[in-house]
């Protein structure tokens, strides 16, 4: 495996051009909603791509979190090559859950979603700190169809943070909220570092989504389900080979364009 962390000062000075996003990003709007519905297995899943190109980049967000958290990223990258976003179940304009938001199903609703979409091989997956856990997880089950990963702030199944506990009743204090139709307290859908200013309608969507139980429920199986999802990847662990791995921390946008880039970079024929 060829493993490289890319300190977030490196990536500014790489991508020294890239403006700071003091404005929402035009286009940003398309992430507000659902695009096309992929059935994985009696459920749709809502994705999102642009960009043309080899390998398709695939993008995969943190726990609790849709899509739309790489509206900053995905267009710089599919400037470059072809890259998707995508919902997981019960998350932005996905179908709620029917089983518990582990790992392992996660990663499987990824196989059928790129099945179904008809997304060919080679995909570098990116993931962000849980969505990290499921990028690794499809990668071993993949049979080398993925040909890069981008880990940012990556969870480990032997580290996993403190005060779990305390996130997950959280949720289903949100959770209870939202079925009594009860608004606001600390049940917003928060910010990442990585987004660039929001404009109206990915607002709108975001507050939409946070008064609703099936992002709750969504939200809560996935805390819930953290250590059966430690399980499942200690047990699937193995080396990548000569798969290339870059390990972003707290990365911005621009650490984040920059590390996709190097793995790209490792792929494709300078032009």
């Amino acid at each position: 495996m060829k493993n490289f962390l890319l300190p977030a000062a490196m990536a500014t000075s790489i991508l020294f051009a890239a403006p700071a996003h003091a404005q929402p990003l035009a286009g940003q709007g398309a992430f507000a909603g659902p695009q096309v519905r992929v059935d994985v297995g009696g459920r749709k899943l809502n994705m999102y791509c642009m960009g043309k190109g080899s390998p398709t980049v695939l993008f995969e967000a943190d726990a609790g979190r849709a899509g739309w958290d790489w509206s900053a990223v995905m267009p710089q990258v599919a400037a470059r090559t072809r890259a998707c976003v995508y919902d997981r179940a019960g998350m932005g304009a996905s179908d709620p859950i029917i089983r518990a938001a582990s790992v392992g199903n996660a990663s499987r609703d990824l196989g059928f979603l790129i099945k179904n979409a008809r997304i060919e091989a080679p995909l570098v997956l990116v993931g962000a700190g849980y969505g990290a856990l499921v990028a690794q997880q499809y990668t071993w089950r993949s049979r080398g169809a993925v040909t890069g990963l981008v880990l940012i702030d990556a969870l480990h199944e032997d580290a996993l943070p403190a005060g779990n506990a305390d996130r997950l009743q959280a949720a289903l204090d949100c959770l209870a909220a939202a079925e009594s139709g009860k608004t606001g307290g600390g049940c917003a859908y928060s910010a990442v570092a990585y987004n660039a200013e929001l404009g109206q309608s990915l607002a709108a969507a975001q507050a939409a989504q946070a008064v609703k139980p099936a992002y709750w429920r969504a939200r809560a199986s996935e805390l819930d389900s953290l250590e059966v999802s430690a399980g499942q990847v200690r047990t699937a662990r193995k080396p990548f080979g000569a798969v290339p791995v870059v390990a972003v921390e707290q990365g911005d946008a621009a650490a984040i364009v920059a590390a996709v880039l190097q793995v790209l970079d490792q792929q494709l024929p300078v032009k």
